[in-house]
């Protein structure tokens, strides 16, 4: 291993950068509150989801690696962890956007909002889980146990830096087991209180499937487009083809999973032909919605299926960071369907939403660097780590 691959240094260049990322995310927030607040709301919600599915999707990836023992993707394992330093900031985040409740969630003030006798009647049926009270006490909770698992994996991570031996190891995949059942239950609890009760009368079952998987798709391929960029930069010398068809695969493979729960609700809601749920696709199927909508769908499954379908593509750098690219943006088009109709209504892409999406990136970005910044970038006695500077793919 080369001298670069023992630490990663955070350089003033690269604070300053996220630093002036963070300004133009500022002033674009600054600038969609006082123009609208609904649209001011609805993009910090947006922006705060999208990232924090990265991290979790990063940690979910990080959990699976210990659970399956997987020694290929185990010199990587730091990329991950410094991702799941997102969470903490997206709870106050989260918090903040408490006092928006009443602007983004039309169950809180029901009464404000042209509902229809039917509707009211199913607003009440679930108001004993749909409460301003319970929803906050559940964004607690979700968020404490994210913390505290993402926490407890990198705490025994950096203590198996230092001590070395199975102990750590072991204590790392016991947790990541529990952690994979309590993030499949809380993530997906989350995406029904947070966005999809932006339409409390519409509803979907295998909506939260969706969200989860997504995240699990858009955050490994973030893992990989860092892995990428470091590599163009001297880091991870040792990595060879072995290791980019496996980061190909687990980005072909998801975009399957992806597309097969996007179509499946697709599918079950137009054929149940149910007016409270096919009012969601007729919504997001008329005027400028309609090119998002299939836009999504193009971005998150056609491009990266069609692209690294052949295995030719799937070794290629240049390829695997272009797909990855296109994905960025097709997991913004997807949460920007799934928040922005039921909360501004027209479809509006400005200065606000870039320039919010841009802030929470350099925020995104520098809790990242600055805690990759702290420990050792391959760690040295990790058990599996041999297997993963010699993957030969076999």
């Amino acid at each position: 291993m080369t001298n670069m691959d023992k630490k990663f240094e955070f350089t003033p260049r690269l604070r300053y950068l996220t630093y002036a990322l963070m300004l133009i995310g500022i002033i674009a927030v600054v600038v969609g509150f006082a123009a609208d607040p609904e649209r001011g709301w609805a993009n910090l919600l947006l922006n705060n989801f999208y990232f924090l599915s990265l991290a979790i999707g990063a940690s979910f990836f990080l959990a699976l690696q210990y659970i399956t023992q997987s020694g290929w993707s185990s010199a990587f394992k730091r990329i991950p962890e410094a991702m799941s330093a997102y969470i903490p900031v997206a709870a106050i985040i989260m918090i903040i956007l408490i006092f928006g409740m009443g602007t983004l969630y039309s169950w809180v003030n029901p009464e404000q909002h042209h509902f229809d006798e039917h509707e009211l009647h199913i607003l009440h049926h679930k108001s004993p889980y749909l409460n301003e009270s319970f929803f906050i006490i559940r964004l607690v909770l979700y968020f404490a146990v994210w913390i505290f698992m993402t926490q407890m994996l990198r705490k025994f991570s950096l203590k198996e830096d230092m001590e070395g031996g199975l102990v750590y190891f072991e204590k790392s995949e016991f947790y990541s087991k529990v952690y994979i059942f309590t993030l499949a239950l809380t993530f997906s609890l989350a995406s029904f209180d947070w966005l999809m009760t932006l339409e409390p009368t519409w509803y979907s079952t295998i909506y939260s499937l969706k969200n989860f998987v997504a995240a699990f798709y858009h955050g490994s391929a973030i893992i990989v487009l860092i892995v990428l960029i470091m590599h163009t930069y001297g880091y991870f010398q040792f990595i060879n083809n072995a290791h980019w068809q496996d980061f190909s695969k687990y980005v072909f493979i998801l975009s399957i999973i992806w597309a097969y729960f996007w179509f499946s609700q697709y599918l079950l809601i137009w054929y149940a032909n149910i007016p409270e749920e096919t009012t969601y696709y007729v919504r997001r199927l008329e005027g400028a919605w309609e090119v998002n909508f299939y836009l999504n769908l193009a971005l998150n499954w056609i491009v990266p299926f069609m692209v690294l379908l052949p295995n030719y593509f799937a070794r290629k750098k240049s390829i695997l960071a272009f797909v990855i690219v296109m994905l960025i943006i097709g997991q913004y088009t997807d949460l920007f369907e799934q928040i922005m109709p039921g909360t501004v209504g027209d479809f509006k892409i400005g200065f606000v939403e870039i320039g919010t999406f841009i802030g929470f990136a350099g925020l995104f970005i520098y809790m990242f660097m600055r805690t990759l910044s702290r420990a050792s970038l391959i760690p040295e006695k990790h058990p599996l780590l041999e297997e993963s500077l010699h993957h030969t793919g076999h």
